[in-house]
C-alpha cells in the first residue's frame, strides 16, 4: 500500500467519524498514538511496533484528509534528499 492508498483508505473507513470528531480531536489521537508508539518501541515486542506504528500512520493520514493535505504531495520535501543541504546522507552540521 502506498500513501496515497492509505489515505483513501482511511478515508472510505473513517472519513464521516472523523470529520465529526474535528481536527482538535484528530491531533489528541494522534499524539495519544505517538505516545503508544514511543512506548512500544521502549519496551514492546515488534508486533506491538507494528500495531502502533500502523496507528500513527492511519491517525497521520487522517489528519491530513481532515485539513486537505495530500501526504504524497507533503513528503516530496525529501524527495531530494535532506531539505536542508539536498544531500543523501544529511550533511547538516
Amino acid at each position: 500500500m502506498d500513501v496515497r492508498d492509505l489515505q483513501e483508505l482511511m478515508a472510505r473507513t473513517y472519513g464521516e467519524r472523523d470529520a465529526e470528531r474535528g481536527v482538535s480531536a484528530a491531533v489528541a489521537w494522534l499524539a495519544e498514538e505517538v505516545g503508544e508508539l514511543a512506548r512500544a518501541i521502549r519496551k514492546g515486542s515488534h508486533e506491538q511496533r507494528l500495531h502502533e506504528f500502523a496507528d500513527v500512520l492511519a491517525w497521520t493520514a487522517s489528519l491530513a484528509n481532515q485539513t486537505g493535505v495530500d501526504l504524497n504531495e507533503a513528503l516530496a520535501r525529501y524527495a531530494n534528499g535532506c531539505p536542508a543541504c539536498t544531500n543523501f546522507p544529511c550533511s547538516c552540521d
